[in-house]
């Protein structure tokens, strides 16, 4: 009797012991996928900078954008996942697809890692998590980019601009200013349908912030006060320029007019006060009726800068307003509109030359 209890209790023993060990695979297994992995491991999310596979791009706020193509098997895009340092186990993923019967979406994802591989398998399934593209171009108003927005169905045009005017939201970018015109970078966006208004100008605003940083370093040491002016250049600049190689010149003319007092009467100010601000068709021409618009932004009737940026400038703009050409030019005529050439000018008398020789071409069609 007693042997026999010893062979039952080693059997029951050995199913024990094979319990646990099973157990403590599954338990592994799970560790695996709902663990997140550990940004300060290897697995932590890829730099920026770092080569991702195809369809992956590390974002300026340090989320991926991830792309799953048509079509494209479970095992793919597993390995993808894992190439990017996003999951642990391309194996164990296939696992989970394939116990999973909820097919993955085709389409732009945003990941903010780190996650769970359960995490972002149910990111992946979504519908409502679905990115897409909205590219804002240089030289957009607030007006403008809100309506963009709108169409693509992001926000609503109204809380949009409304969020450019949040006092607290110009308090934490430190703007000088009544509205966030000027302050939000021009670019491509990836975002979800309905995203609120506050975190696409808080996305944008960061990005113009870490652009500036990237563009001027020697920006950081400047008062916010300055920042502005330069801003406020810039964005003339960006509706003036044609040929990138001549923006800093033309940031180099408006500095140099602010200097001796002379008005800037830049074209762009005028556009602005017609367009954005009186609510009318953008002119073929400035006629004299339009210069003489009694507004703050005119800066033909206003000495100084006008209150605050017209546009959103991008980095070509931007780059010439922090760092301005060296010159003793007071004025520039487009003299080449095929190839947006401009002369520039010391006197007055110059750029009456530089109209004559402008206005000879054109009769002449060259």
């Amino acid at each position: 009797m007693p042997r026999i209890l010893s062979v039952i209790f080693r059997v029951l023993a050995t199913v024990a012991v094979a319990f646990l060990c099973m157990a403590g695979i599954a338990l592994g297994v799970l560790h695996l996928i709902g663990r997140a992995p550990d940004p300060s491991s290897a697995l932590a999310a890829p730099e920026k900078g770092e080569m991702l596979p195809p369809g992956i791009v590390r974002e300026q706020d340090g989320s991926v954008s991830f792309e799953i193509l048509q079509g494209e098997s479970a095992r793919s895009v597993g390995e993808r996942l894992q190439r990017a340092d996003l999951i642990r186990s391309s194996l164990l993923w296939t696992l989970v697809a394939r116990l999973d019967s909820e097919p993955l979406k085709a389409g732009l994802f945003r990941i903010l890692p780190p996650l769970s591989m359960l995490s972002i398998r149910e990111l992946l399934v979504s519908d409502d998590q679905l990115l897409f593209r909205v590219t804002v171009p240089e030289g957009f108003t607030l007006s403008k980019t809100a309506r963009l927005l709108e169409a693509n169905g992001i926000c609503a045009a109204a809380d949009f601009l409304a969020a450019t005017e949040a006092k607290d939201t110009l308090e934490a970018f430190g703007i000088p200013a009544a509205t966030m015109e000027g302050y939000l970078y021009p670019d491509t966006y990836l975002l979800p349908k309905g995203y609120p208004a506050d975190k696409v100008v808080s996305l944008m605003a960061d990005t113009f912030r870490a652009r500036v940083a990237d563009l001027a370093p020697e920006s950081a040491a400047l008062s916010s006060e300055e920042t502005f002016r330069r801003i406020v250049i810039a964005s003339i600049v960006e509706r003036e320029y044609r040929a990138s190689d001549e923006a800093p010149l033309m940031a180099g003319v408006f500095f140099n007019r602010l200097r001796i007092g002379m008005a800037l009467q830049s074209c762009a100010t005028v556009e602005y006060v017609i367009t954005e601000k009186l609510g009318k068709p953008h002119p073929e021409i400035l006629s004299f009726t339009d210069i003489a618009i009694a507004d703050p932004y005119n800066t033909y009737i206003r000495a100084g800068l006008p209150p605050g940026p017209i546009c959103a400038p991008g980095a070509v703009a931007l780059a010439a307003a922090f760092r301005p050409a060296a010159s003793d030019y007071l004025y520039f005529r487009l003299v080449d509109p095929a190839e947006g050439r401009h002369r520039f000018s010391r006197t007055l008398g110059e750029h009456a030359a530089a109209s004559v020789i402008f206005v000879k071409r054109s009769a002449s069609g060259s």
